[in-house]
Order: C-alpha cells, then sequence, then structure tokens
C-alpha cells in the first residue's frame, strides 16, 4: 500500500518536470528552434490544432524558422495565429513557406521572459506541493482503515517530503539554466 502510493507520487511529480520542460522550450531564447512554434494552437476547421500537424518547421539559419505547410490553404490562418501569439514575430509568406525572423532579444523582453519562466517554475512547485497533499492524504486514509500502521504512516510521509524536496530542487535548477539561457547576450 504504502509503495504504492509513493510510487503514484514520484510519477505524477515526474510528469510535472516533463510538462515543465516542454513549456520551457516554447520560451524563445534568441535562438531559433522549432519548438517555440510546434505547440502553437491554430484555428483549423474550427478546431484548434497544435502547429506541428499542419506544417512542418525546421531551422535554414540560427536566426530563422521556416514553416512549410502541408496544405497551402492554411498559411493565412497559421500567420494569424503567429501573429496573435505572445512570440512577438512578424511572419513574412511567400505563398509556399513561412518565414519567422527571430530578432535579437531587448534587455526588457529578456526580464519579460525570465518573468514567465519564473512564473512557469512556481507553477511547477505548487503542483508538486499539492501531489504532496494529496499523497499524504491517501496515506491518512490508509491508516484511518486501519490498512498501514501510524509509524507507516510517519516514515511515508517523510519519505513523500523527500520526493518532494528532490523535485523541487529539479525544478528550481530548470528554471535558472532557462533563465540564464534567456539572459545569455
Amino acid at each position: 500500500m504504502l509503495r504504492d502510493v509513493m510510487n503514484e507520487a514520484k510519477e505524477r511529480m515526474e510528469k510535472t518536470i516533463e510538462a515543465l520542460h516542454g513549456d520551457l522550450r516554447t520560451i524563445r531564447t534568441g535562438r531559433a528552434s522549432p519548438a517555440l512554434v510546434e505547440r502553437l494552437q491554430i484555428d483549423y476547421y474550427g478546431a484548434p490544432t497544435p502547429l506541428n500537424q499542419l506544417a512542418g518547421t525546421t531551422v535554414p539559419e540560427p536566426r530563422m524558422l521556416v514553416i512549410r505547410p502541408w496544405d497551402r490553404s492554411t498559411i493565412g490562418i497559421i500567420e494569424k495565429a503567429i501573429l496573435k501569439s505572445d512570440l512577438g514575430l512578424n511572419p513574412s509568406n511567400d505563398g509556399q513557406v513561412i518565414r519567422l525572423i527571430i530578432p535579437q532579444l531587448t534587455e526588457e523582453r529578456r526580464r519579460e521572459l525570465s518573468k514567465q519562466v519564473a512564473r512557469r517554475v512556481e507553477e511547477a512547485r505548487v503542483a508538486n506541493r499539492n501531489i504532496r497533499r494529496d499523497a499524504i492524504d491517501m496515506l491518512r486514509e490508509l491508516e484511518k482503515e486501519k490498512l498501514i500502521s501510524e509509524d507507516e504512516l510517519f516514515t511515508g510521509r517523510d519519505e513523500i517530503q523527500k520526493l518532494t524536496d528532490e523535485s523541487i530542487k529539479e525544478i528550481d535548477e530548470i528554471g535558472k539554466a532557462k533563465e540564464a539561457e534567456i539572459l545569455e547576450v
């Protein structure tokens, strides 16, 4: 019983870290990366669809992305979605592909992006603390039902706290690395 609760909490914490990695990949750092736009939602026939399902994205130069839609009729809606997004990029198209020039980040934009990173890191920390709370509540419930002893409850709480501390430490390291990448000139 105790192992099951621990494994579930660990698995959920790992998923939180994976989600944070995915989120932070979408924040631009001054270098072109397909991850900047691949999760961008495009209104395709009334259904929000990720860009990577409608087009291929390549990086021909360090500061340029080329988006090649599978269906040329989607160029207009892809362009609109990029303009509406918080990426701050101006797309240009030649009827075949969309080109995005990644401008040098200004100091103000770097600070703004750094705040976005901090906010997402804090959301991940909160998610992990919620996972800890849920796991401890499950342990209390098991103890109430006499499925585990009081000693096992305290041991389990300590182990879950260690798991949470390790996970939050990893989240903080990921956040610091991304901030350093953004602030790098």
